[in-house]
């Protein structure tokens, strides 16, 4: 990986399940900048949380929160590395 890269978390909670295709195909879009992803359901609430760890620069990272940030039925906010 360049060195001007950053590493993000991006945290996504699904509230709509209509939307997970959504969800799975940006990120199987950005697949080569993932470096992890967790899912868990919370059953209780009816949502699912997922948390994606990527290594990329700020614009590949931003383009890739903006998609998902625009899927209905889904929140998304990324928290960014200092370096």
């Amino acid at each position: 990986m360049p060195t001007d890269t950053r590493v993000a978390v991006i945290s996504i909670i699904v509230e709509e399940p209509g939307c997970v295709p959504a969800i799975n195909e940006i990120l199987h879009s950005a697949a080569d900048h993932i470096i992890g992803r967790m899912g868990i359901p919370y059953r209780e609430k009816n949502i699912s949380i997922i948390s994606v760890v990527v290594d990329a620069d700020l614009n590949a990272i931003n383009n890739i929160s903006g998609k998902l940030g625009r899927v209905p039925g889904a929140t998304v906010k990324t928290a960014y590395s200092k370096k």
